[in-house]
């Protein structure tokens, strides 16, 4: 009876230590929830963090950040989690950006697995969340980013509206592009921000907040302007917090 145990234990072992394979990571590019608009930021946490969520918090708004895990600085240093988790006690939501803000369609099955796990192991040590939405950086990704997003539980984050702010555009300009899509009026936005500048946090969010708004759209996050849960499972209790960057995990591809 000895060898029937040891192999049911060895196989519940391997079951729990490799996921399943699951469909492809659906991929979202635009809200579905009418008369929603949700503001997104990309590359942080930075110091700007703190602008953008209090004129959306003084507005009765909430944003969506998709944090790195090392890009402005590493999400384990003592600053950088402090921010992760005033997101979180906000009432933001947080999603994964991926570790390195690398170009994953350039990676392999292990690869794109280490991007995706060190960022969901740093939520889960600093605010006790699963991200269950991931935006590829550069909005770059192929049916391998989809697989391992689909491992993992992620939907796939694009965007139908860019304030320009990563490409140069000045305050003014992004604002304008504001007024031109609020007067288009489409039924919702999903648009692209990043707060790791300070014109975008300090002028461009503000003025975003009070045209959308002015325009009749309600101010939500991702997660709520298409429906979904914004975690995998309930808020936990933050766990111990590393000092450095994790270890690579090694996964291997199942057939």
């Amino acid at each position: 009876m000895l060898f029937p145990t040891l192999l049911t234990l060895t196989l519940a072992a391997l079951a729990s230590a490799f996921p399943a394979r699951r469909a492809p990571a659906q991929v979202v590019t635009k809200c579905t929830v009418p008369n929603t608009a949700a503001l997104t930021f990309d590359d942080g946490p930075y110091v700007y963090l703190y602008d953008v969520s209090k004129a959306l918090v003084a507005a009765g708004a909430k944003g969506t950040f998709f944090f790195n895990g090392n890009n402005y600085g590493c999400i384990y240093d003592a600053d950088q989690a402090k921010r992760v988790k005033y997101a979180v006690d906000k009432g933001h939501q947080i999603a994964s950006h991926t570790w390195s803000h690398a170009h994953l369609a350039n990676l392999t099955w292990d690869e794109l697995h280490h991007e995706f796990w060190l960022v969901e192991q740093a939520f889960q040590k600093i605010a006790g969340v699963t991200p269950a939405f991931m935006r590829p950086p550069f909005g770059e990704y192929n049916d391998l980013v989809r697989e391992v997003a689909g491992v993992r539980g992620q939907t796939v984050a694009i965007w139908d509206f860019d304030s320009g702010d990563s490409i140069g555009k000045t305050a003014a300009q992004s604002n304008q592009l504001y007024d031109d899509i609020a007067q288009a009026h489409p039924s919702t936005i999903l648009a692209l921000n990043h707060d790791v500048y300070q014109q975008t946090a300090q002028v461009v969010v503000p003025h975003a907040i009070a045209t959308l708004q002015k325009a009749g759209y309600k101010l939500v996050t991702l997660a709520e302007c298409v429906g979904a849960a914004p975690y995998q499972g309930a808020i936990g209790t933050p766990a111990l917090r590393d000092v450095r960057v994790p270890f690579l995990f090694s996964f291997v591809r199942l057939i």
